[in-house]
């Protein structure tokens, strides 16, 4: 374990916005190593300077060149951007599924883009814990725009995507059945929607459909989430992106729902380190990992339910 002085010159070269000891942080957060909790607690009072945006949607929709232009965007106002891509992993192997994306080689080379995939790595929850982490280090390292991305739109998307100041929810044309299908958790998330892939036909008919279910949705903040059109690969539309996102920023700051949001976070990262923690700790008790096994076959091989396992882990 790191000694304390060793720490507080690792948080000391965070601030002062030194890239490799901002991967190093990142790494023991995500790996969990004895010295995170420290770590964070030290890097936490230096953070809430930088805008989060969170970029979703189903897969296929343009994602990542939609994160790469944005960026871009942002570097040509000299701004530093932190790109944070979550890659829900298999959960047999562990591993980002598409590594420190061979992509974005534009953006790769330069120094003021830092960017990380993020992996659930099989942990048990975990990966939004530990994106929302990295997202705070980048924040605490003083980059001014830092980007979550995520791969698809499941539950740990959805929770990720919530930690973000803003959050972008990207369709393309012709997957109607995407939209009826992703209105249930993320239609309420969704600040902005972008239509990529714009100059594809059903733009139109994709563009009415959301307009409709928005019409439906009622916001605490009464906040009109605009439909921004764009086609990444050309670059199409950045700018109104930018705009939405700023316009957003703007009314965000000024309205007092804002408070309930950040509340809202707040309590949902304490709970996923208490729930981290607590899984931890009835795992780290004396051959809990064997009894782990042991009732793993025995739910496995049908001789036990797994709600009575786990009565006897607490046990």
């Amino acid at each position: 374990m790191a000694s304390s002085n060793d720490k507080s010159t690792l948080v000391e070269r965070v601030a002062a916005g030194d890239i490799r000891a901002v991967a190093r942080a990142i790494s023991k957060v995500e790996d969990t190593s004895k010295d995170a909790a420290q770590l964070m607690k030290e890097i936490f009072p230096l953070t809430g300077r930088g805008l989060v945006i969170g970029i979703t949607g189903a897969p296929g929709a343009g994602k990542s060149s939609l994160v790469d232009k944005l960026a871009l965007h942002y570097r040509q106002q000299g701004e530093r951007v932190g790109i944070v891509a979550v890659d829900p992993s298999s959960p047999f192997s562990g591993g980002a599924i598409l590594g420190d994306r061979i992509r974005m080689q534009r953006l790769g080379l330069d120094r003021g883009v830092f960017i990380r995939s993020m992996a659930t790595r099989g942990n048990l929850g975990g990966l939004a814990r530990s994106t929302v982490d990295a997202v705070s280090i980048l924040d605490a390292a003083g980059y001014h725009k830092i980007i979550i991305e995520t791969v698809g739109v499941g539950q740990d998307e959805v929770e990720v995507v919530k930690a973000a100041d803003i959050s972008v929810v990207v369709l393309v044309p012709g997957m109607g059945d995407d939209i009826q299908a992703i209105k249930a958790g993320i239609m309420e998330i969704g600040d902005i929607f972008v239509i990529n892939k714009a100059d594809r036909e059903g733009v139109l008919a994709t563009e009415k459909e959301l307009e409709a279910l928005l019409s439906l949705a009622s916001r605490e903040d009464a906040w009109d989430p605009p439909i921004v059109k764009t086609v990444a690969t050309e670059g199409a539309g950045i700018q109104q992106l930018a705009d939405a996102v700023e316009k957003y920023r703007e009314f965000n700051s000024k309205a007092s729902s804002s408070d309930g949001r950040r509340r809202a976070v707040a309590r949902w990262r304490i709970l996923e380190l208490l729930r981290e923690r607590l899984v931890v700790q009835t795992l780290g008790k004396d051959s809990a990992s064997e009894k782990l096994d042991r009732l793993a076959g025995e739910v496995a091989s049908r001789q036990r339910d797994p709600y009575s396992a786990v009565d006897e882990l607490l046990r």
